[in-house]
């Protein structure tokens, strides 16, 4: 009976240690794959990142655009008043350290009242220098007496045939010294008119008997006029012209020195077209200097009110110059009126009197 107990209890003993001796190896090994497993893990996290390059960020800093400020000049004459009289109580004396037997006088200094009057004027041609050089000296430019620094001016120029003599001279010369005066690179353009409008450059052919005219380009192009009877009743016959910007550089600015003055006066004298064909230009002008010498017939009231309505709404100012010719005074007037213009009177001799 013991010897069989004993039998058991070795075998059991060693089935225990077997089962022991299993586990262990497997404890082993499963703590070796865990270990395995938590690297490869960690390898997958890390090895990206080793291996990643930073994009390189590149940045540009784009064109500052400063705008410049047009500043237009003033001057203020400064008159220097004469110095008071001392008072009769005060001594005029010269203290000094060291007494000297040799007396120094004090001279009375008379300083006289300068004068004011100064090369102003209102006469034609007068003003602050002489007009050379393109930039007008950053002032901006003037036309019979009426400042602009605007950086979109429109000439509308009165370039009939009743200008001849006096006037024709007149006129030329100070839109040339006006020319002269416009700001380096700022935009302008010349319009004429008389019966037909038409922008400076182009060639006007009348037709016979003035029943109409031709306008034409130096690229071909041909703007068709026509006139139903008097002088103040000229009409466009299918497209209308649209003038396009002038850049003031010195070459274009020549150029257009020498349209103003060899341009041929016609026949004819009508506002209204050669209005519209200004505030019909993109953009819009700032600025229209407009002169003639003669009304527009008895339209010219009504043309100066609905010019004067459509060019306040677009917020264009019109400076008006009626030159030698009194009859087209209150229209002028009320153009310039209803824009917030200047308006000014050219008188026999070339004589400038600014009314509004």
């Amino acid at each position: 009976m013991s010897i069989v107990s004993s039998y058991t209890s070795d075998t059991a003993e060693a089935a225990l240690k077997r089962q022991r001796r299993t586990a262990t190896v497997s404890s082993l090994i499963i703590s070796v794959l865990v270990v395995v497993l938590l690297g490869l893990i960690l390898a997958l996290i890390l090895l990206p990142s080793l291996f990643t390059e930073s994009a390189t960020i590149v940045s540009y800093n784009g064109r500052e655009i400063v705008e410049e400020e047009i500043t237009k000049p003033e001057m203020t004459p400064q008159v220097q008043r004469k110095p008071s009289a001392p008072s009769s109580s005060m001594a005029k004396v010269i203290a000094s350290v060291t007494p000297s037997p040799t007396a120094i006088p004090v001279p009375d200094v008379n300083v006289p009242d300068p004068s004011v009057d100064f090369g102003s004027g209102d006469d034609f041609g007068d003003g602050w220098g002489d007009g050379s050089g393109s930039g007008g000296g950053g002032g901006g430019t003037t036309f019979f007496g009426q400042r602009s620094n605007a950086e979109r001016i429109a000439y509308v120029i009165d370039y009939s045939a009743s200008m001849k003599g006096a006037r024709e001279a007149l006129m030329r010369k100070e839109l040339t010294t006006s020319l002269k005066k416009v700001p380096y690179d700022s935009k302008y353009q010349l319009i004429f008119f008389a019966g037909p409008a038409w922008v400076g450059g182009f060639n006007v052919q009348m037709a016979k008997g003035n029943k109409g005219a031709d306008v034409k380009g130096a690229k071909g192009h041909t703007f068709e006029w026509k006139c139903n009877g008097g002088a103040h009743d000229w009409k466009t016959v299918g497209k209308e012209q649209v003038p396009e910007w002038l850049v003031a550089t010195d070459p274009q600015l020549s150029k257009s020195q020498k349209v103003a003055n060899e341009t041929k006066l016609v026949w004819g004298t009508i506002w209204e077209p050669a209005l519209e064909m200004a505030l019909r230009m993109d953009p819009q002008p700032q600025v229209i200097y407009f002169m003639t010498d003669g009304s527009a017939g008895p339209e010219s009231g009504k043309t100066a009110e609905r010019i004067g309505a459509k060019a306040k709404s677009k917020g264009i100012v019109i400076h008006t110059v009626a030159l030698m010719e009194p009859k087209a005074h209150k229209a002028m007037d009320e153009l310039a009126k209803r824009t917030g213009g200047s308006f000014t009177v050219v008188e026999q001799g070339g004589k400038v009197k600014k009314m509004r």
